[in-house]
């Protein structure tokens, strides 16, 4: 039986399910539906022959290089779907019109699957429906403080205390500035992270405090989605206020056994925000290793960027607390106790 289902319909009913992608590499690449299987009826090459035919010649040419492609993956689509769907019951998509995915899925129905569901629209119906999906309400609760008071970890220990926690530089693989990136895997393309943000919030309980750390737009390379963005910028910021002595400390700790090389190229890439003086001087630092004087002279200008970004927010939004020390557990716990005490 194959049946057409809207993304609407897999979401509220068919989740559970194996779900396969048969765009190609490049296309699932780019982003994919979170916890899609990859099976392409088309290499990246035989794609771009196929589409070029498509737009060059005609639908028929296409179509017939494109039968010439698959013929010879037939037996290898089956066993791989069974690998992937041994109860041979699957969800399959492509990326908009249906004909590579409707293909595929009277391909498994000849072969033996009982129950295989094509989405109608594809993978840029999915796209479509995440983007609207942050439109929805959350009770978000934005953990702000200057670089270096240790947020990612104070997230990571709220997580562990049983709170609902979003964090943004995981999901991005960057630590949010010109030093984030350093020994972190690839960074996800902004499509794959919005995918990968719509996953965790489709799993939390939106009426419910989700713990978000305040962040700029852009994450490395990776941009939050702009609906999401709007609703962190105007929800309550949690601002613990560190010293500076202790957050030196703390990236000190983080930072310091790190490449010296990769350690260099992020001082240059923020030379010009710096100022020429203050970069050669951090250069001639990192050359001594004194990794105290280093990190004291970038955060002057991270400081003051954030506070420039906390300023445009409204002075009632923001809740401020002096925190002694960087001790992410003692920090989440107080936390806690803040947003118990306000009934969340």
């Amino acid at each position: 039986m194959k049946k057409i289902i809207s993304i609407g319909f897999y979401f509220d009913n068919l989740d559970h399910i194996p779900i396969i992608d048969v765009r190609s590499p490049g296309e699932y690449e780019k982003g994919h539906i979170f916890n899609a299987n990859n099976l392409e009826l088309f290499t990246n090459e035989e794609r771009a022959i196929v589409g070029a035919a498509y737009k060059q010649e005609s639908k028929e040419r296409a179509i017939e290089l494109g039968i010439g492609f698959v013929k010879p993956k037939l037996t290898n689509f089956v066993t791989n779907a069974i690998e992937i769907a041994p109860e041979k019951e699957v969800v399959v998509h492509c990326w908009r019109g249906g004909m590579r995915s409707n293909a595929f899925a009277d391909h498994l129905i000849e072969n033996g699957f009982e129950k295989v569901y094509v989405i109608e629209k594809g993978y840029k119906a999915f796209r479509n429906y995440v983007l609207q999906f942050f439109e929805h309400a959350l009770n978000l609760k934005i953990l702000g403080g200057y670089t270096g008071s240790g947020k990612t970890d104070i997230l990571h220990c709220l997580k562990k205390k049983g709170q609902q926690v979003i964090d943004l530089e995981g999901l991005a693989n960057h630590r949010g500035s010109a030093f984030g990136g350093i020994d972190l895997p690839p960074q996800p393309t902004t499509e794959q992270f919005e995918n990968k943000l719509f996953s965790l919030v489709r799993g939390l309980d939106a009426s419910l405090p989700i713990w978000v750390e305040d962040e700029s737009r852009v994450i490395g390379k990776v941009v939050i989605p702009s609906a999401f963005y709007l609703k962190m910028r105007g929800q309550t910021v949690y601002f613990i206020d560190v010293p500076l002595p202790e957050r030196i400390k703390h990236l000190v700790d983080a930072y310091a056994n790190l490449s010296h090389d990769k350690l260099a190229d992020a001082i240059g890439r923020i030379t010009k925000r710096l100022g020429y003086d203050k970069a050669k001087f951090a250069f001639d630092e990192l050359e001594n290793k004194n990794y105290y004087k280093v990190v004291e002279i970038t955060l002057f200008y991270y400081d003051k960027y954030y506070l420039k970004g906390l300023q445009k927010r409204q002075e009632s939004k923001v809740l401020k607390f002096n925190i002694a020390t960087v001790n992410p557990e003692e920090t989440a716990d107080f936390l806690i106790r803040q947003i118990n005490e306000n009934n969340g």
